[in-house]
């Protein structure tokens, strides 16, 4: 689906993004979202990689189907009201949204972790009582 080369790029700023939070932003791309809706797949997504199971409750899927040009961004229970609500999710979205149509997956998906990275480390700061890294940083690739 991506190059090694936009792997590298997009794991690079997962974990640039992470570096200085205690969040953590997981990537997930498959080709369709065919049986539901972008949200309700990643919603599906985020608990199936138990993204829950973090310390602080602080992760972050960005859930992408290439084919169908759909995606959504997910955010565990105490992220969305600290880091700005419903206007957050939108900018961050936005940043996204630009770069797919006009076809830059990876540096919409680089523009995307910054943006989720930037609100996580100004809410979630790096905490040295928390096992750094929770989760994964490669992105996880669906059929």
């Amino acid at each position: 689906m991506l190059d090694n080369d936009a792997q590298q790029r997009i794991v690079a700023a997962i974990k640039e993004a992470e570096s200085s939070t205690s969040g953590e932003v997981r990537v997930f791309i498959e080709h369709n979202c065919t049986y539901m809706d972008a949200m309700h797949r990643a919603m599906e997504v985020f608990a199936k990689l138990e993204m829950h199971k973090t310390e602080k409750r602080n992760a972050v899927l960005v859930y992408l189907a290439l084919t169908d040009r759909q995606f959504a961004i997910f955010g565990d229970a105490d992220i969305y009201g600290k880091v700005g609500g419903q206007h957050f999710w939108d900018k961050a979205a936005e940043s996204l949204k630009a770069h797919l149509r006009d076809n830059h997956v990876t540096e919409g998906l680089v523009s995307c972790i910054h943006e989720l990275g930037k609100a996580l480390s100004e809410h979630f700061p790096h905490d040295p009582g928390i096992k750094k890294n929770e989760l994964p940083d490669e992105i996880v690739f669906g059929k």
